[in-house]
């Protein structure tokens, strides 16, 4: 294992008795494009996914016993999706490891949302396939679990969507509409959303779903509106 990838190794947290799954989570397609006889990191990113949802479902259900279902998905939600997971990807600086194609790295894809979310979960399939269930739900636990606990304490604002509708029509007594479009290959899709009042654009945001999108541009109108609006509020 090269060094970067062994100081990767110590941030996760595990040390892989098979070093080359950790370098094939850093395998991003546009490297494989260019390189033949190399699998992506895709399969392990397929299965990070699932690995993640379920460690991070267990821990709330676990220990938010106090919440009913619907918060309980939010409070998932929060924390499991392409930007949450991105910036667990900085906090490891696991774009400096990703091996990308000429183009891709060319276009800064070490620092692209859905390659970072993408590759953090290759880490957690990689890490599994390495040591099994126990041992991922604690890799899992110990790099997530203090961003569990952020988040709950948020969990009035995440329905950002509702809100935003609240706002806007008590301040402008107007309604909220959403652009979305999408990309990329249905296995991998991204969805972008604009937030627009009237005929402002007031927040966007990306996620793997539709809803998730326009859940992150939501929450940047009601702060770009809290902020504006902040004496009438009072």
């Amino acid at each position: 294992m090269t060094q970067p990838l062994q100081a990767l190794a110590r941030r996760v947290g595990h040390t892989f008795a098979d070093e080359a799954l950790l370098a094939t989570a850093m395998r991003h397609r546009s490297w494989i494009s260019e390189h033949d006889g190399f699998e992506s990191n895709e399969r392990l990113e397929f299965l990070g996914d699932a690995i993640v949802g379920w460690v991070v479902a267990d821990i709330v259900y676990t220990q938010h016993s106090d919440l009913p279902e619907g918060k309980l998905t939010d409070l998932r939600k929060s924390v499991v999706n392409a930007i949450a997971l991105a910036e667990m990807a900085v906090d490891l600086d696991i774009g400096s490891c990703i091996m990308l194609g000429k183009g891709e790295a060319a276009a800064g894809g070490n620092e692209k949302t859905s390659i970072l979310s993408d590759a953090f979960e290759a880490v957690i399939g990689a890490v599994y396939l390495d040591a099994g269930p126990t041992v991922a739900h604690s890799v899992v636990s110990a790099l997530m679990a203090p961003r569990i606990a952020d988040a709950v304490g948020g969990l009035d604002r995440l329905d950002a969507k509702t809100r935003l509708q609240e706002l806007a029509s008590r301040l402008l007594d107007q309604h909220v509409h959403y652009r979305v479009v999408d990309e990329g290959p249905d296995h991998e899709k991204m969805f972008y959303a604009t937030v627009i009042i009237g005929e402002r654009e007031l927040g966007s945001g990306e996620g793997r779903s539709k809803k998730a999108a326009e859940q992150i541009a939501a929450e940047i109108a009601c702060d770009t509106l809290q902020r504006e609006y902040s004496q009438q509020l009072q």
